[in-house]
């Protein structure tokens, strides 16, 4: 979820800046109440902490100040536990502070339960906080989707608001557990990167070794395919050789024998 603070928001906070500047007492008063009222205006931190502002709050006009620390800091059900320490909120100053408050509540979760938001924001039925919740989209102060199946808001984006002095440790905290999770996954990625590479590295020596293995076996094999083939030619050639000498001898035999019989025919003549 991103939380970010409004441009639009703090242009027109300025306007109410430098106003201040020039303003004292009742004048004040009626500041703090355009402020309120103003559209598109979510922070307030910077016009709180003018010395004039800060002097209301030693005044009978402090309820002005508390007004507009509740609009910096607080919730809705801050306001409607101690109305005697604020001023009376228009109806668009309660909506207001309704918004602001389903921001607090984005910051601490995504998904925000119907029944939270009804007891935070004072609702007593469901349609009338999601047309609330509707118009916060609609503003542009929070981002999400309405979750009618498990009554919940799901919230992506929200505005940013002020920040309380006390609450700068918790952010630093906040930022340096963050520090060290991401560089203990980023050692994490070093050694699985380092194990990746030694694996490829003896792939590669157990690839060439199997190749060489490959390459003695072709030789060996070639080696004895020849050795078979000179060894038949060399037996089908005294096969030859023996063939032919039987061949001989049978033809001697047969021509002695024909001189013999031929010897025998001219003796009884």
């Amino acid at each position: 979820m991103v939380v970010e603070k409004s441009p639009f928001s703090t242009n027109v906070l300025e306007q109410f800046v430098l106003l201040a500047k020039a303003t004292k007492g009742a004048a004040c008063t009626e500041l703090i109440k355009q402020v309120l009222e103003a559209p598109g205006v979510y922070v307030f931190g910077e016009l709180l902490h003018m010395q004039n502002i800060e002097e209301l709050s030693n005044t009978p006009q402090k309820n002005y100040y508390n007004t507009l620390n509740l609009f910096a800091y607080g919730t809705y059900k801050e306001y409607t536990a101690n109305k005697k320490e604020f001023i009376e909120l228009s109806a668009a100053q309660k909506k207001k502070l309704q918004h602001l408050t389903i921001v607090t509540l984005a910051t601490k979760t995504k998904c925000i339960p119907y029944n939270t938001l009804l007891e935070e924001l004072g609702i007593t039925n469901v349609r009338d906080l999601e047309d609330l919740i509707i118009e916060a989209i609609y503003a542009d102060i929070i981002h999400g989707k309405l979750d009618q199946k498990n009554s919940q808001l799901e919230v992506d984006y929200a505005i940013g608001r002020d920040i309380r002095t006390e609450d700068v440790n918790v952010i630093v905290n906040c930022l340096q557990d963050w520090c060290s999770a991401c560089e203990g996954v980023l050692a994490c990625v070093e050694t699985q990167i380092h194990r990746a590479n030694s694996e490829k590295n003896r792939s590669m020596i157990r690839k060439a070794e199997v190749e060489q293995e490959i390459s003695n076996i072709k030789k060996t094999l070639k080696t004895q395919l020849q050795e078979r083939s000179d060894g038949t030619d060399e037996a089908m050639a005294t096969d030859n050789r023996e063939a032919a000498a039987t061949s001989e001898k049978g033809k001697k035999s047969t021509k002695i024998k024909g001189i013999r019989h031929s010897s025998k025919f001219w003796l009884k003549s």
